[in-house]
């Protein structure tokens, strides 16, 4: 089930993100993280689904610049961060990213970023099946501003 959500939701990447040729391809990253993010589940009443699918979207599969020089694949933005940061263009010019030690610590704050912010306390009233709720209401919250995101 996990796999056909993220195919579907990896369908509606656009154009510019499937012309880049990956290195790393959608099944060997469910593969390399299915397990933390079944993990982040347990711990923290995130879908799976719903962070493996955040991952492939913000970070092409891990083979975005982001995710890979600074281990982030959720595009997280520093915001009130104390830690490492990494700076690139995204929506304004040279803005701040944290940055991790290894990609499982990015998995790690994106729970901790969800369930840490009253803004995305509402999520976590769906039920933990409800994937399509969760993709609206992380849109609908501000998690991105692409108005395609829940998608």
């Amino acid at each position: 089930m996990i796999r056909l959500i993220v195919f579907f939701l990896v369908t509606t990447l656009s154009f510019s993100a499937l012309a880049n040729s990956p290195k790393v391809s959608i099944e060997e990253y469910i593969d390399t993280w299915k397990d933390v993010a079944i993990q982040q589940m347990r711990s923290h009443k995130i879908p799976a689904s719903i962070i493996l699918a955040q991952g492939i979207l913000e970070s092409g599969f891990g083979n975005s610049t982001l995710a890979k020089r600074a281990n982030n694949h959720f595009g997280i933005k520093c915001h009130d961060w104390k830690c490492r940061k990494f700076y690139q263009d995204d929506d304004e010019k040279d803005e701040c990213f944290r940055k991790y030690a290894d990609a499982s610590q990015s998995f790690q704050d994106h729970s901790e970023f969800l369930t840490s912010r009253s803004r995305y306390a509402s999520l976590f009233e769906l039920k933990i099946t409800d994937y399509k709720g969760w993709a609206k209401g992380l849109k609908k919250a501000g998690y991105a501003t692409n108005p395609k995101y829940a998608n």
